[in-house]
């Protein structure tokens, strides 16, 4: 007997999922079976875990007592005294000096400070009669060093 529309889709979703449960029962009992004996009751990690680096011939520390494992890893002696490679080969983050910094906030400041010529700040007035003079003084530079050639 065919089953049609949603009824068959159902049943083969629960077909499908038991399959895979069957194989996940099964591999998790075929591991069981693998472990040794004394592998399934294992003594917990140890309490404490010192992680050191050593440099040149230095030895490496003894750990405190038992609970304690050190790990220790050995650098070349001429890296004792340097910035840490991962830390050295980084590019830096602020690659525009304070200066340049400094001057791109005060232009993006302008348009609210006295002197621009700009609806939103004060003095605007005044600020727009010294573009038109410093335009002007562009101008009358420009003309001269066209002359002059």
């Amino acid at each position: 007997m065919r089953r049609s529309g949603a009824a068959a889709d159902a049943a083969f979703d629960e077909e499908r999922r038991l399959t895979m449960f069957r194989r996940g029962f099964e591999a998790a009992s075929l591991a069981l079976l693998a472990m040794p004996a004394g592998a399934a009751a294992q003594e917990p990690p140890p309490q404490r875990t010192e992680h050191v680096v050593v440099y040149g011939n230095d030895s490496c520390p003894k750990p405190a007592d038992e609970e304690e494992i050190v790990v220790c890893a050995r650098r070349p002696e001429n890296e004792r005294f340097r910035i840490p490679k991962p830390l050295r080969d980084r590019e830096p983050s602020g690659a525009t000096s304070w200066t340049a910094r400094n001057e791109e906030l005060d232009e993006a400041s302008r348009p609210s400070r006295p002197g621009s010529c700009s609806v939103v700040g004060t003095y605007g007035q005044s600020g727009c009669f010294q573009q038109m003079i410093n335009q002007w003084f562009r101008e009358r530079r420009a003309a001269r060093s066209g002359a002059a050639r």
